[in-house]
């Protein structure tokens, strides 16, 4: 087998303080696999500016000046972690010149040096390698306990999705080929990738503390993710609601049974808390069932539209003459 080129994608927003910091890692890293003889001296470290405020865009322009090896493209406004990700996947792919690809964040927490068995488990005919995290020592009880919990409620809601894995991993470009199918606009990667299918393999490490800069991920952006991941995987929680409606249904025709039985026997306590209790419950449960029913319409919505769910404004390098977006 020849050595396969590859392209470790690395989604940017605002790391003008990281980027000089993990940049050189990256090069180094392409570098060693190379000398190794695990890739091909063509691979390529693919930046994917995600409308950066700051300098982050001039940082990657100026590492594509000074070392071939350095490539980026710019979004032409902030789409989003997960649409990052998937437009570097996808000039990868449109690239013609890419046989594998790793997407890493750019923040240094994800060991880089997982690379070398991920392009092995790839050499011995793995078509998608998971990094998995092996501990979650350096995440707040807080932190660690919902998202494990979220990956707990995923499979319980029947979602492929692989513990612990977030989007570090090795994708070859005949799996891309095929992902390249999937045209939903509501993106949740780590669910979708599994769908594919193909041979894949893990490979565990080590998450470190964020080199430099603060995190982009607060929690109501981590919520939005989790709903995403919920609402593009499963129907089940619609399911839920009608399975949650015929049991309040029953309770409330027992209820009523129950009313007609006490007003015939002449035994009616006129009380006013037990009735608002009931209005508020059945209400509150009307509420939350009509706010799910609602997230799923508007996917439904978004999906009609078919927008497009990245737009490349600008590159530092020139693969083809019409510009892809996707």
């Amino acid at each position: 087998m020849s050595k396969p080129i590859l392209w470790i994608v690395i989604p940017c927003y605002n790391e003008e303080q990281v980027l000089p910091i993990t940049a050189p890692m990256f090069l180094e890293k392409i570098n060693s696999l190379a000398a190794q003889g695990l890739v091909s001296e063509k691979s390529r470290v693919l930046f994917v500016n995600d409308g950066s405020r700051d300098k982050t865009w001039e940082l990657i322009q100026g590492f594509a000046a000074q070392d071939e090896h350095f490539i980026g493209i710019s979004q032409s406004r902030n789409r989003g972690h997960q649409n990052a990700v998937l437009a570097g996947l996808m000039e990868a792919l449109h690239s013609g010149t890419c046989d594998i690809t790793i997407s890493i964040d750019c923040d240094g927490q994800d060991d880089i040096n997982a690379m070398d068995e991920m392009v092995k488990k790839y050499l011995a005919g793995a078509e998608v390698v998971y990094g998995v995290r092996s501990r979650r020592d350096t995440d707040t009880f807080f932190k660690r306990f919902t998202a494990e919990g979220f990956y707990h409620v995923m499979n319980a809601l029947g979602a492929d999705i692989v513990f612990n894995h977030a989007d570090y991993r090795l994708i070859s470009t005949r799996v891309l080929e095929s992902f390249a199918d999937y045209k939903e606009v509501n993106i949740f990667l780590r669910g979708m990738v599994p769908l594919v299918g193909f041979k894949s393999e893990v490979v565990t490490y080590e998450r470190h503390e964020r080199l430099a800069g603060e995190s982009h991920y607060p929690l109501s952006k981590m919520l939005a993710l989790a709903f995403d991941g919920i609402t593009s995987l499963s129907n089940k929680p619609i399911r839920i609601i009608t399975g949650a409606g015929i049991v309040v249904s029953l309770i409330s025709f027992i209820g009523v049974i129950w009313a007609i039985i006490d007003a015939i026997l002449g035994s009616v306590v006129a009380g006013w808390a037990s009735t608002i209790c009931i209005v508020c419950f059945v209400g509150g449960v009307q509420l939350v069932c009509l706010g799910v029913i609602g997230e799923y319409i508007g996917k439904i919505y978004m999906e009609t539209k078919a927008r497009p769910r990245y737009i490349i404004s600008e590159r530092t390098w020139a693969p083809y003459e019409r510009k892809y977006h996707g």
